[in-house]
C-alpha cells in the first residue's frame, strides 16, 4: 500500500509540474523551451516510444542525446496510469490524446501512440519475450539479447495476480489441449503460460518512459510536443548524410537541431511502423513517384519505403457471464502449433471517468454502426446512434472475451502519404487475409477458441450454459468493432466469421524491412548517419505480444552502438 501511495504522490507531483514551464526530471522539457540553435548532439532520436526511451537512456551513458517526442508526458494522466481507464485513451479522439486513431483502408479501426513511452502507455500490458527462433532469424547476438531483456524487466515488469476470468481461461486452455502448463514465465514456449505485465499490483501502469530514469541526466535531454517535420541532409558527398532535423514545438514554432561533428553521430528514427516510413518519405527518402506526387524533393529513391506493412488479425468470442467479472487485460496465453495465439480479457473498467463519457463509435461500451452499410454512415447517423446508445449501463457488458491472434502474418500491404503534414495519418493498407495461409490459421484459432469456450471452467462462469457455439459467434459478430459489412447469420462459415469480426491487437509492423530499406544493423541504405530502431524493421511480430522485444531492441541497439564506438571503455 505504501508503494502505491508513493506512486500516486509522484504522479500528482509530476502532473502539477508538467503543467508549468519545466518538468520534474532535469532532462524533460517542453519543446518550446528549446533555445539551442548552438547545441549539437551525438544522437538525435526521433520518437520517445517503446524503443526510443530505452535507446536514449542507454546511449546517454556516454554520449549527448536529444530525444524528440511528438506527444506529451504520461505522468499525471489517469487514462494512461490506471488499468481501469485502459479503454478511454484508445477512445479519446482529442488532438492531444495519447492515442491517435487511424482507420486502415481495410476498414479496421486502429491506433498509434502519441505520448512519451509510446505503445507501452496505451496497450494491454502483457510482457513476454520473442522465441529463440525469432532471435536467431533476426540475426541478433543471443548473449546481448539475454542481457537486454532483464534490464527492462528489473525496472518495470511485474508478475500478475491472476483474475478469476484468467484463472478459468488458463484451465480452459489446458482442457482444450494447449499443454503443458509452463507456469509463470517470460519465455516463448508452446503450451499455456502466465506472462509478465507492466501493471503493478494495484493496476498502476509502468511504461517505457520510466526507463529514462536509467539515463545520464547530464547527457540526456527530452523534448515533449516536439513534432519532427523532416530530416535535414547534406547532399554534397557521395551519399546524402543526415545532419539534423526540423521540429515544431507546441506553439507551432519551427526549430532546427544538428548533430555534432563527432565521428558516427546519427539521427535515429524510432517513430514506429507508421511514423518512421512516413517521416522518411516526408524527408525525401522513398518511392520517387510517391514523392513527386506530393511535390517533395527527392533525396534518395527507395521503392521499398512503406512496403511490407503487416498487422496481425485478431478475432474474439464474447462470453456473457452470470455476474460482472473483475476487469483483467492479458495475463495468460496459449501458444499453439497451429499458427495462432489464444489470449483473454474480461470485465469493464468501473471508473468514474468511464461509462459516463461518450466516445461515440470509438467507444468500447457503445460499439459501432454494425447494422448500417458503410456508405450510409453519415455524421448525422453517427450522432443519432450515439444519442440513442450513450446511456447503456455497463452491466450489459459483463462477461469476458477469448481472443485469437494470427501468427506472422503473411499478408502484407503498404503505406502512402495523404498529405505533407506529419501530424496527418498516412494511408495504410494491411490487406488482411490476402494470403490464404492467414485465413487458414484464423479458422484454426477460432476452432481452438470454441474448445476453450466449451470447457468446464468457462462454462461455470457462463450466463447460460445452454449457449451454443453458433449463438456465441453471432453475439461476437455484433460485439466486434470495424467498418466491414457483416454477415450476421453466416457463422457456419468460419472463414466468413474471421473476415466479419476482424479487429486489430495493435501489433502492426513493417515498412522499413532489412535488406530493402535498412541493412542488418538498421542503417538506412544509401544514406549516412541515419538509422531505424523500431518495429518498422520487423517482418513478423515478435512473440505473442511485441512490447518486450521492442523495448529490448532499444536497449540492445544502445549497447551495441556503445560497444562499437568505445570498445572496452563501454
Amino acid at each position: 500500500m505504501t508503494k502505491l501511495l508513493l506512486k500516486i504522490l509522484l504522479c500528482l507531483c509530476l502532473s502539477r509540474v508538467t503543467q508549468g514551464r519545466g518538468f520534474k526530471h532535469p532532462f524533460l522539457e517542453r519543446a518550446s523551451s528549446f533555445g539551442g540553435d548552438e547545441k549539437a548532439y551525438d544522437y538525435i532520436i526521433v520518437g520517445g516510444g517503446t524503443a526510443g526511451c530505452p535507446l536514449a537512456a542507454t546511449l546517454s551513458q556516454k554520449f549527448r542525446v536529444l530525444l524528440l517526442e511528438r506527444g506529451g508526458s504520461p505522468y499525471g494522466n489517469r487514462n494512461v496510469s490506471y488499468m481501469q481507464n485502459f479503454h478511454i485513451s484508445l477512445a479519446d479522439t482529442a488532438e492531444q490524446s495519447p492515442a491517435q486513431t487511424f482507420i486502415s483502408t481495410d476498414g479496421v479501426i486502429n491506433a498509434r501512440a502519441r505520448v512519451l513511452g509510446g505503445g507501452t502507455c496505451i496497450n494491454a500490458g502483457f510482457y513476454t519475450r520473442a522465441s529463440s527462433r525469432y532471435v536467431r532469424d533476426a540475426g541478433w547476438n543471443a548473449e546481448l539479447v539475454n542481457e537486454s531483456y532483464p534490464w527492462v524487466e528489473k525496472q518495470i515488469v511485474h508478475w500478475p495476480d491472476l483474475a478469476p476470468w484468467q484463472q478459468a481461461f488458463k484451465d480452459g486452455l489446458l482442457q482444450a489441449g494447449i499443454s503443458p502448463f509452463n507456469g509463470y514465465t517470460y519465455d516463448h514456449l508452446y503450451g499455456t503460460k502466465v506472462g509478465g505485465t507492466i501493471f503493478g499490483k494495484h493496476g498502476f501502469r509502468n511504461t517505457a518512459a520510466d526507463l529514462l530514469s536509467a539515463g545520464n541526466p547530464a547527457n540526456l535531454q527530452v523534448l515533449l510536443h516536439a513534432s519532427v517535420q523532416k530530416i535535414l541532409f547534406d547532399k554534397r558527398g557521395r551519399k546524402p548524410a543526415a545532419i539534423g532535423v526540423v521540429f515544431k514545438d507546441e506553439n507551432g514554432k519551427l526549430h532546427k537541431v544538428f548533430l555534432s561533428n563527432r565521428f558516427k553521430s546519427e539521427v535515429i528514427l524510432s517513430s514506429g511502423a507508421i511514423g518512421t516510413p512516413q517521416l522518411l518519405m516526408l524527408s525525401g527518402v522513398g518511392p520517387e513517384t510517391e514523392l513527386r506526387r506530393m511535390k517533395i524533393p527527392v533525396v534518395l529513391e527507395n521503392n521499398f519505403v512503406g512496403k511490407g506493412m503487416s498487422d496481425n488479425p485478431m478475432n474474439t468470442i464474447f462470453i456473457p457471464t452470470k455476474k460482472p467479472v473483475v476487469q483483467s487485460l492479458i495475463q495468460t496465453v496459449g501458444i499453439t502449433k497451429l499458427g495462432s495465439y489464444i489470449e483473454a480479457s474480461s470485465g469493464f473498467g468501473q471508473s468514474p471517468d468511464s461509462i459516463q463519457r461518450n466516445h461515440g463509435i470509438m467507444s468500447a461500451e457503445i460499439g459501432q454502426l454494425s447494422t448500417v452499410p458503410p456508405k450510409q454512415r453519415t455524421r448525422e447517423a453517427i450522432d443519432a446512434y450515439k444519442e440513442l446508445k450513450k446511456d447503456i449501463p455497463y452491466e450489459l457488458f459483463r462477461g469476458g472475451f477469448i481472443l485469437s491472434k494470427v501468427v506472422g502474418p503473411l499478408s502484407t500491404g503498404h503505406l502512402s502519404l495523404n498529405s505533407t503534414k506529419v501530424d496527418d495519418n498516412p494511408s495504410v493498407t494491411f490487406n488482411y487475409f490476402s494470403h490464404p495461409e492467414d485465413l487458414r490459421r484464423c479458422v484454426k484459432g477460432i476452432k481452438t477458441m470454441e474448445k476453450v469456450a466449451q470447457s468446464k471452467p468457462i462454462k461455470a462462469l457462463m450466463e447460460d450454459d445452454e449457449y451454443t457455439i453458433s449463438m456465441l459467434l453471432n453475439m461476437s459478430v455484433k460485439a466486434n468493432v470495424n467498418f466491414i459489412p457483416k454477415h450476421t447469420n453466416d457463422t457456419q462459415s468460419l472463414e466468413q466469421f474471421c473476415k466479419d469480426t476482424l479487429i486489430t491487437i495493435w501489433h502492426y509492423h513493417g515498412g522499413c524491412h532489412v535488406g530493402k530499406v535498412v541493412d542488418s544493423n538498421y542503417r538506412v541504405l544509401g544514406v549516412n548517419n541515419l538509422r531505424v530502431v523500431d518495429g518498422s524493421v520487423f517482418v513478423e511480430s515478435p512473440g505473442t505480444n511485441p512490447q518486450a522485444t521492442v523495448m529490448m531492441l532499444g536497449r540492445y541497439m544502445g549497447l551495441k552502438l556503445l560497444r562499437e564506438r568505445l570498445g572496452k571503455a563501454a
